[in-house]
């Protein structure tokens, strides 16, 4: 519970302290980086010096905070938002969007979707939605339809997964390490709830090659071994575009790669659409 007596300068100094643990930076590191005394900087921390707007945004960039975080920062420290959080319909987004839809079209035959900062699916193309259909229970699709939750539930994808307890590890060790570069409190929520997901024991054939973790995925007849790329947003001053990423999947193998290539795709679906309603709505 938050001291209803504390002062801008309390909030903000006990915000940064806590940033600056989790970046595991010492004063005179940060000191150094934002280019500022160690002592103006203890200042801040213990609250007996409020920092000017422009020191909040610096303080911010030098411990790359993420973009909705820096903003929760500024009203610590008594100033307004600077960093806007537009809908993906917002015209000024629109080259953005545009972008996303022409990777994930480029990136046919092969699995490609967007996600936002808590892994709900914004668009895919129509590779990564065939194999979302293997979902057992139809309800993990609908929006928001989480990927994590998607590959890892009981009634989701796992049953498929031929490496489940490998691609596990692999998806709650890459989620933990998010949650300690954002402090993304959902992203605590998500991670309690996959880890609560049965576990299967480890076969014996699965093995690290020490390249990547491979997605080995049963789809129908066949066997899909795929690993991943994230794409994001350079530079982006506008939080949902800070937040957004593209997950594609590569073949991991001669056969998946004649597999996909032979199948047959439609384009990318918009991103305002759930996967079920790309489905209904495709041309």
């Amino acid at each position: 519970m938050s001291d209803p007596n504390a002062t801008p300068r309390d909030l903000f100094g006990a915000r940064l302290k806590a940033w600056r643990a989790r970046r595991r930076k010492t004063q005179l590191d940060l000191a150094l980086e934002a280019g500022i005394s160690q002592k103006h900087l203890s200042f801040v921390e213990t609250g007996r010096a409020l920092p000017s707007r422009e020191m909040v945004v610096l303080l911010c960039a030098s411990l790359d905070i993420p973009l909705r975080e820096r903003n929760a920062m500024l009203a610590a420290a008594g100033y307004a938002p600077l960093y806007r959080a537009r809908p993906l319909d917002d015209p000024s987004l629109r080259p953005a969007v545009e972008a996303v839809r022409l990777l994930l079209d480029g990136h046919m035959p092969y699995p490609a979707l967007a996600v936002d900062r808590g892994w709900n699916m914004l668009a895919a193309n129509d590779a990564a939605l065939a194999l979302a259909q293997g979902a057992a229970d139809p309800s993990l699709l609908d929006p928001p339809a989480n990927v994590l939750r998607l590959s890892l539930h009981p009634n989701g994808l796992a049953p498929h997964i031929l490496n489940l307890s490998q691609w596990r590890v692999h998806v709650l060790a890459r989620l933990r390490r998010q949650i300690e570069a954002t402090g993304d409190r959902d992203l605590e929520t998500l991670y309690a709830e996959l880890s609560g997901f049965p576990a299967p024991e480890r076969a014996e054939a699965e093995e690290f090659n020490g390249v990547f973790t491979p997605l080995t995925l049963r789809a129908g007849e066949s066997v899909l071994s795929l690993f991943s790329a994230t794409t994001v947003f350079g530079s982006p001053t506008d939080v949902t575009l800070s937040e957004l990423a593209i997950e594609s999947f590569f073949p991991a193998d001669d056969a998946t790669r004649a597999l996909l290539s032979g199948a047959r795709f439609e384009a990318a679906r918009p991103l305002s659409r759930s996967p079920r309603e790309s489905k209904r709505n495709a041309p």
